[in-house]
């Protein structure tokens, strides 16, 4: 039985690197190769990188703040996809994201539709994706913020900079999934932020995205958003 998704206000993030054996992961690796194979068949441009998933994801005060804690360790691509293709079997593990809610400056969000070569192609959510080992800096903090601006540079062309980030996060806990969104404030229009991405996207040689749509925070029906992606635009609309 589905859960629908849980929305909190943070003040900030404080992700850290730590030491964990995924015990999920070693005993099921003999499936989770099988999958790893039958997904490179279908897709032979997958690529079974490092990525960063999280052992304790918690909402905290300090200092008069609300702080979302996670610590995070490493594994591979490989096992986070059976992890997820198998439907999230292991509870305790937790796949930690950032991503910027681009905002155009008639209220519409800029979103990706994952293209042919993703391990979500098809699916439409904002500029993001799982951290990975580069995204670690000085005493094993895992730099979200720099992990977001950096998806949005590479996935968009747009450098996060030229927006108003909103001081506050919103994190989404949608099953397994922690998505942690900031909204940008953009100062162009609608219709001048998508012609300047699907340029960007055009002169790449291996996009990520296939293509980007601008939705109003009332479009959250639609089979190919995930649920912390409609609980976001849902929550926009209620906000006005």
């Amino acid at each position: 039985m589905s859960v629908e998704p849980s929305i909190v206000e943070v003040d900030r993030l404080d992700c850290r690197l730590v030491p964990h054996r995924w015990a999920f992961a070693e005993a099921e690796a003999a499936t989770l190769d099988r999958n790893w194979a039958a997904r490179v068949e279908r897709n032979p441009t997958l690529f079974d990188g490092p990525v960063l998933l999280a052992c304790r994801a918690e909402i905290g005060m300090e200092a008069g703040q609300r702080v979302l804690s996670l610590d995070a360790f490493e594994t591979r691509f490989s096992r986070f996809l059976g992890w997820r293709d198998l439907g999230w079997p292991d509870r305790s593990v937790f796949n930690c994201f950032a991503m910027p809610a681009v905002r155009a400056s008639d209220g519409s969000f800029l979103v990706g539709e994952m293209g042919p070569a993703h391990s979500a192609a098809g699916q439409r959510y904002f500029p993001g994706g799982t951290p990975d080992p580069s995204d670690v800096i000085a005493g094993g903090i895992v730099d979200l913020p720099g992990s977001l601006a950096r998806e949005l540079g590479e996935e968009a062309g747009l450098p996060a900079g030229e927006g108003a980030a909103a001081r506050e996060w919103t994190v989404i806990f949608d099953g397994q999934r922690v998505a942690c969104i900031k909204v940008i404030d953009w100062p162009d229009t609608a219709a001048a932020l998508r012609a300047r991405v699907r340029d960007f996207l055009a002169r790449e040689a291996e996009p990520e995205l296939c293509d980007v749509h601008m939705l109003q925070p009332g479009a959250h029906d639609d089979a190919r958003l995930p649920a912390f992606m409609a609980a976001f635009l849902a929550r926009a609309a209620e906000r006005g």
